[in-house]
C-alpha cells in the first residue's frame, strides 16, 4: 500500500509517498532527514506484521514545501539526490517534486 503525505496548492504538489510493503522499518530516513520530517510508527497497514514503518510526522504533512525545500534538487538533478530517498535501501520513499 502507498501511504501519501502532503498537500497540493496553487504552487504545486508537495507529497511524500511511502510504500508500506517495501518499508522495512530500518529508520535510516529518520536519521538522514535534516528537517526531521519522518518518524517511526506502528505498522497499522499489515495486521500480520507488528513492526514499525516510516511515516511523515502529522505536524509536518502541511509544511513539506518548506521543510523539504532545502533538500529539493536543483533543476537537472534527480530525486535520488534527496537524503531520505538516498538513505532508503528498499526504495520505499518517493517525492512528488
Amino acid at each position: 500500500m502507498i501511504a501519501n503525505y502532503g498537500y497540493k496548492d496553487g504552487s504545486g504538489d508537495f507529497f511524500i509517498s511511502i510504500d508500506t510493503d517495501k518499508c522495512d522499518g530500518c529508520g535510516d530516513c529518520v536519521e538522514q532527514c535534516p528537517a526531521g520530517v519522518f518518524e517511526m510508527v506502528e505498522n497499522e497497514f499489515d495486521i500480520e506484521d507488528d513492526d514499525e514503518l516510516a511515516a511523515v510526522k502529522p505536524d509536518q504533512s502541511r509544511k513539506l514545501k518548506y521543510a523539504c525545500g532545502p533538500c529539493k534538487p536543483a533543476a537537472g538533478f534527480e530525486k535520488a539526490e534527496l537524503p531520505c530517498v538516498r538513505a532508503c535501501e528498499p526504495d520505499a520513499i518517493d517525492h512528488s517534486w
